[in-house]
């Protein structure tokens, strides 16, 4: 099921409805409280208020809540991103203030600490990002990702790629037990040392499925991930890696509606 825009006007379509959302999701049992005019808070006969917008991405904003709305909205509909570009000629807004609300939403998207189960895949790949300094040229940043056959997909910037690096990521995000599938690097042999089944293919001699055993999955993330990355922002540095391939995971496999159902209970 697709959340469109015609979805998103008719449950958002002025002020006070994004409000009233707010207030529902962050007071499910609060009862009596009727919105005060005038003011983003709502008040209960007894003089009591609540301010819902404290402790969110919207507090001390003077963007409305519509165009913030719209924001998560467009980051939910868009499989490739949105950059803050396109988030400038969208909402109207200045550049800093477009770069200030993607920032935050993206903020959103933090990974959680659940853990994956089942069939596992795990790889590494390389990004690309500008070095400080005015030096030119490319600083490769490795990413290690993990993706449940089935299920979500975990992802972390390493400051290099090393055998205790990845096992660290692989012990945290991976329940003891599950099946880790991976390419020949040696790294992932340790794994059956520390509670995991481990099965691989060697892509050096172009294999690369064995029935169930492959790296397809994970694979197919990173060029999704590399695609939108160059299309979209078209540089990403190291600072701001992190952020991007949160994005990039917390959407992975969700319809639009279950992206913006998501992030709308995260704020």
């Amino acid at each position: 099921m697709n959340y469109t825009i015609n979805n998103f006007k008719k449950e958002f379509p002025d002020e006070k409805a994004c409000l009233d959302y707010i207030f529902a999701k962050k007071y499910p049992n609060a009862k009596q409280y009727y919105f005060v005019k005038g003011r983003k808070c709502y008040a209960n006969p007894q003089g009591q208020q609540l301010h819902p917008l404290v402790g969110t991405i919207f507090e001390k904003s003077s963007t409305p809540l519509t165009l913030w709305f719209y924001a998560i909205f467009l980051f939910a509909s868009s499989k490739n991103g949105v950059s803050a570009k396109e988030l400038q000629r969208q909402l109207g807004v200045t550049y800093k203030t477009a770069w200030r609300i993607a920032h935050q939403v993206r903020a959103l998207m933090a990974q959680d600490g659940d853990k994956l189960s089942g069939i596992v895949e795990v790889d590494e790949t390389y990004i690309g990002g500008y070095r400080k300094g005015g030096k030119g040229g490319k600083d490769k940043t490795p990413v290690f990702g993990m993706v449940s056959r089935g299920g979500a997909v975990k992802t972390k910037t390493l400051s290099a790629r090393e055998t205790h690096l990845i096992l660290k990521e692989i012990k945290k995000n991976i329940a003891t037990g599950s099946a880790i599938v991976s390419d020949k690097f040696g790294v992932y042999k340790k794994t059956t040392k520390l509670g995991f089944t481990h099965s691989s293919v060697n892509h050096w001699k172009k294999e690369y499925a064995r029935g169930a055993t492959h790296t397809n999955t994970i694979e197919g993330f990173w060029s999704q991930l590399k695609r939108s990355l160059s299309g979209t922002y078209h540089s990403v540095s190291r600072k701001y890696l992190q952020s991007y391939v949160n994005e990039f995971s917390f959407r992975y496999a969700k319809p639009s509606f279950e992206i913006f159902e998501g992030l709308m209970g995260r704020i």
